[in-house]
């Protein structure tokens, strides 16, 4: 059986496409696989020094998964921070990684214009990810497409340490959402807290709606033709709903008699319809962090004893008694 591993950074709480593009995803994978999945507060540390601002984080992406049917009996549940062999394996790793390797990773290029405001741990947070994936010898990688550049350093640099040591880790490979990649936040761009553009369906009725009426279309008259698939209300309608659904809005756009406040209401009906069960679980296990606290508690035990055996197998084969 393959071992499915995949985890949230902790910088706030999980939007949609958060949920579409990885949540979901993810525990769809994990019904016929071994799985690992964890809250990445070690990598939110590279950008939130607030403390309870942190733990929050924690536990409302916690709360997510959960009210999102993630099975803690079936699946690895667990804070990174509760692990440190991860920060042990990093070192190891970070020994064998080539300094271009890393000068070249989109997250550092993307920053390198403000260098005096780069923390080391920016630059080398691929190295930590391959840390995550390869404690665990995880087979298969749940990642968005904007990860995959990380997961090929993940995969290079187990090649070296294997070349090195001998055979230590298993190679991983992504799992892309195919269908649906890329979810467009209310600018259109794509839809990420660095944007601020992004959905969150555990607000208030009131709050999400003002969220969905926000967001970003073109000027054109109720009456005239819209081309769907340039409006961003669509492509979202689209990513939740079912074809036959998605093919009325697509038929009404081109028809020309579809204002694009018609188009908003039905979204934000369709996101209270289509995740209510989701919404009210939330508000259940937030209320009660005592029960998130104890299933994360119990997932690290798990973690934590694959982690000590494996970074023993690791320092053997180096040659690290």
């Amino acid at each position: 059986m393959l071992t499915i591993l995949t985890g949230i950074k902790a910088t706030g709480r999980p939007h949609l496409g958060n949920i579409i593009g990885v949540i979901k995803h993810a525990i769809k994978l994990s019904k016929n696989n071994n799985s690992l999945f964890f809250i990445a507060d070690l990598h939110s540390l590279t950008t939130i020094k607030k403390i309870n601002y942190s733990q929050n984080n924690i536990f409302e992406i916690a709360a997510t998964w959960l009210s999102f049917g993630l099975n803690d009996n079936k699946t690895i549940f667990y804070r990174q921070s509760k692990i440190p062999e991860v920060c042990e394996l990093s070192w190891y790793l970070n020994c064998l990684t080539p300094y271009p390797m890393l000068k070249n990773a989109h997250a550092f290029k993307k920053e390198k214009e403000k260098l005096f405001k780069i923390n080391i741990g920016l630059f080398t947070y691929p190295i930590l990810m391959a840390s995550d994936i390869l404690l665990y010898n995880a087979n298969i990688i749940p990642i968005g497409k904007d990860q995959l550049q990380h997961l090929e350093i993940t995969q290079s640099v187990a090649k070296t340490f294997n070349k090195v040591y001998g055979k230590t880790f298993n190679i991983p490979i992504s799992k892309l959402n195919k269908k649906k990649e890329i979810i467009p936040g209310i600018d259109g761009k794509k839809m990420s807290k660095s944007y601020d553009n992004t959905i969150d369906i555990f607000l208030s009725k009131k709050l999400l709606k003002k969220q969905i009426m926000n967001i970003k279309t073109n000027s054109i008259p109720i009456l005239k033709t819209k081309n769907p698939n340039e409006c961003n209300v669509f492509k979202l309608h689209k990513a939740l709903s079912d074809k036959k659904k998605s093919n009325i809005m697509h038929k009404r756009y081109i028809k020309g008699d579809y204002g694009y406040n018609s188009a908003k209401k039905l979204l934000y009906e369709l996101i209270l319809k289509k995740f209510n069960k989701e919404r009210i679980l939330f508000q259940k296990y937030i209320k009660n962090i005592k029960i998130i606290k104890i299933k994360l508690k119990n997932g690290e035990r798990k973690a934590k004893k694959i982690a000590f055996n494996n970074i023993k197998k690791i320092k053997s084969n180096m040659n690290i008694n």
